[in-house]
């Protein structure tokens, strides 16, 4: 199998966890399916009781993303309150059980107490009127609440906000089985894949010989100079999505929505306890993340001395050079997933009577 060689680099530059996933258009994708399948359902009547006038799931999709203060302009003062009072909420966006695993457990390495698991686990009971200490530690709000279950099953469908990757000191992908030796010498968090670099602008040249456009021919400039890279991580959240509404050729979310809805999917819904659901979600995910994985591999490492004088590793990143095909595959039938599940738990917690 041909491969294309990229650059990882585990850097402090990349330190932080950049947790938007599927970016501003998928996001609305996944909250416009939700709104079109729950029409003229009690769901619907309850969530417009809920958020305020105007608002549908799809316009209040990125509300966890906007917090953040980067991405959608001067903050509101529900958005400064609900900042103060969860100082931890970067957190809730994702998990990091490594990607070889089959199952998410409860305070297995990974995973955490704010991870995304719990906070949806705590957001559905609360809409569910389990509003007590133990069921709702962060005193979320019913709007609070719906917000971020309509963001974060969204989030738990990409697949590297729950199959993180960590890598040995000889560059192997590995699975470590304690917190303790995923220490920064002998094993390495790729902090979610962020701190895994790619030539993002290659990959655009390949897809546009593969992937269909939406309407129009994609504009590819020859000859982009190799250090346009992107975290692999970012790569999953934006430039899959970008590839995915393509395959289908749509511009918007609300034409992903429709096209995808017109498509008749055949989604299965999680069962059992609504607590479990978030569970379900996670294992769904972590299955994907192998495939998001699959066939990249990493080789030797090598130490790297930063402008500001701090150490970094660097890896020679391989990825099957028809990447863009499968993994917008993966980003179409997860955005597509995430909106039917969205709208099943919604109507799980206020069926029709």
């Amino acid at each position: 199998m041909k491969k294309l060689a990229f650059v990882i680099a585990l850097a402090s530059a990349f330190a932080s966890m950049d947790a938007s996933a599927w970016g501003n258009d998928g996001h609305r994708a996944v909250g416009s399916i939700a709104d079109k399948l729950l029409k003229g359902s009690a769901a619907e009547k309850m969530i417009k009781s809920i958020l305020q006038p105007g608002e549908t799931l799809e316009s209040i999709a990125n509300w966890p993303d906007c917090v953040k203060g980067t991405y959608c302009g001067p903050q509101t003062p529900d958005m400064i309150e609900y900042v103060n009072a969860n100082p931890k909420h970067s957190e809730y966006h994702y998990t990091d059980v490594p990607f070889q695993l089959d199952h998410y457990h409860d305070h297995a390495v990974g995973t955490a107490d704010d991870d995304i698991v719990q906070t949806l686990k705590q957001a559905i009971a609360v809409l569910q009127g389990k509003d007590t200490p133990a069921t709702n530690p962060h005193k979320f709000t019913k709007r609070q609440a719906l917000i971020l279950i309509t963001h974060m099953t969204g989030d738990i469908h990409q697949p590297l906000h729950v199959g993180a990757a960590f890598v040995s000191k000889e560059g192997k992908f590995v699975v470590p089985t304690s917190p303790a030796e995923i220490d920064e010498t002998a094993i390495f968090d790729s902090r979610g894949g962020n701190n895994l670099l790619l030539d993002d602008a290659n990959l655009e040249r390949i897809s546009a010989g593969v992937i269909p456009p939406a309407d129009t021919p994609v504009v590819v400039k020859p000859g982009v100079p190799k250090a346009l890279t992107k975290p692999f991580h970012s790569y999953w959240d934006s430039t899959t999505v970008n590839y995915a509404f393509r395959r289908i050729r749509t511009k918007t979310p609300d034409q992903f929505a429709q096209a995808a809805i017109d498509g008749k999917p055949a989604i299965v819904s999680a069962t059992g306890d609504l607590a479990t659901w978030p569970y379900q979600w996670a294992d769904d995910a972590l299955a994907v993340s192998k495939e998001a994985y699959k066939g990249v591999t990493v080789g030797k490492l090598t130490q790297q001395t930063s402008k500001k004088g701090e150490t970094y590793y660097t890896w020679n990143l391989e990825v099957p050079n028809d990447y863009p095909v499968p993994s917008s595959a993966i980003a179409k039938t997860q955005l597509i997933k995430g909106g039917y599940h969205l709208a099943q738990v919604l109507q799980a917690i206020w069926p029709n009577s």
